[in-house]
């Protein structure tokens, strides 16, 4: 179904906004409104629609709150937030834009101005990380200190945990789970603020998370899961190889090897198979074809150059192509432990490896499969992410022992 634009990733850009008003990020007319407003194509229309929209829905919550109306302030912050995340992503690339700073700023104090409204309070964490602290929110069941199962969050590549609060949290704690939601190297505000990029032993990253999250007396110990959605699908199962404090893992969806999945993308491009085979290791001349299909191709551009490059912190494609053969799975994924759930989504295009990854654990393990008649066939199951919560939580429920 159409929203609004001929532009491919303003249309997919849209219906992300649009998906969160399930757990109470945005208001169908709020979006479609905006949508109107937006010249098709232009990227500086669509940072300042949404700005507005977001400038809007800030100053209705916080009239709100000044009049002590609590709920209506809170559930207005948190549009708020999603829309101004919304407004920033074609401003992604190095040198960072100001104004993607300046509106991921603002989306995160619309979004602590929410966290303050909820009860108990969704707390802002700083954990710590190799000399500076990762940003992250703590979500309580209730105000008692009882130890409880707890949900470990993580990121992919173009998400912030203010958006985690609507992909993971609420569910989460509905379900009677503590939820940890935090950025790490690559993502949101480390990147964004500090420049630090992405790495691919992610249990370098995990394993601080962990101790913060033992740390607290509401945490059961024995029962912390960790799930990662988009990159997170990597991430998550690399990191639980080595982390072994870990009761579940959830990789949605289970990725299996970067590099092949660039080398698949080559092909489908024009680049010989024997050329994409022996990648990075090409010359430049002979990735002709792959640069030609970027270079005209503005979601190419914008998923390879803008984004790829910044969050991995390299200057070209070819320094790309290089970082991607690190994030693999094929020597790690046999080290899992724990029981894992790895998902895959029928047109999720990540998730074609999704079985490569399943076949190469060594531990308790699920693959979950979603269609697209069942109208969650889509990366993350974004259409349908409350089939995809009642699945996952379910088969989680019955691992760590938990009724939610």
């Amino acid at each position: 179904m159409k929203i609004e634009f001929d532009d491919s990733m303003f249309e997919e850009w849209t219906e992300r906004a649009l998906l969160h008003a399930v757990y109470g990020g945005a208001d169908f007319g709020e979006c479609l409104t905006t949508a109107e407003r937006i010249t098709d194509g232009d990227r500086t229309s669509w940072y300042d629609e949404w700005t507005e929209t977001a400038d809007r829905v800030a100053a209705i919550a916080r009239e709100s709150e000044d009049g002590g109306h609590a709920v209506s302030a809170r559930e207005a912050y948190l549009r708020a937030s999603n829309y101004y995340r919304t407004a920033y992503p074609f401003r992604y690339g190095a040198p960072t834009d100001e104004r993607l700073v300046e509106a991921f700023e603002k989306e995160t104090d619309a979004f602590r101005s929410a966290a303050a409204l909820f009860d108990p309070p969704v707390e802002p964490v700083e954990i710590p990380y190799e000399g500076t602290t990762l940003p992250g929110y703590f979500y309580r069941v209730d105000g008692s200190d009882t130890p409880r199962p707890t949900v470990i969050a993580t990121n992919g590549y173009d998400s912030t945990i203010q958006e985690m609060h609507f992909a993971h949290a609420v569910a989460a704690v509905r379900r009677g789970y503590n939820c940890l939601t935090f950025d790490g190297p690559g993502q949101g505000g480390p990147l964004i603020e500090e420049g630090i990029t992405m790495r691919p032993d992610w249990e370098q990253v995990v394993t601080p998370v962990v101790d913060y999250a033992v740390s607290r007396p509401e945490v059961d110990s024995e029962r912390i899961a960790l799930t990662g959605w988009s990159f997170g699908g990597y991430l998550a199962p690399r990191a639980a190889a080595s982390e072994h404090r870990l009761a579940a893992c959830i990789a949605d969806p289970g990725l299996w090897d970067l590099l092949e999945m660039m080398k698949g993308m080559a092909v489908g491009v024009g680049v010989p198979q024997d050329v994409a085979d022996r990648l990075p290791d090409v010359d430049l001349d002979e990735l002709e074809p792959m640069f030609d299909a970027i270079e005209a191709s503005p979601e190419l551009t914008w998923t390879i150059e803008q984004r790829g490059l910044w969050v991995h912190g390299v200057d070209s494609v070819m320094d790309y192509l290089r970082a991607t053969a690190e994030y693999t799975l094929e020597d790690r994924a046999g080290q899992v432990r724990c029981p894992t759930l790895v998902t895959q989504a029928e047109n999720d295009r990540l998730s074609a490896a999704a079985g490569e990854l399943y076949d190469a654990l060594d531990c308790p393990k699920e693959l979950q499969r979603f269609t697209a008649a069942e109208g969650a066939g889509d990366h993350c199951e974004m259409h349908g992410r409350k089939l995809y919560h009642q699945r996952t939580f379910d088969w989680l429920d019955s691992v760590v022992g938990h009724k939610g």
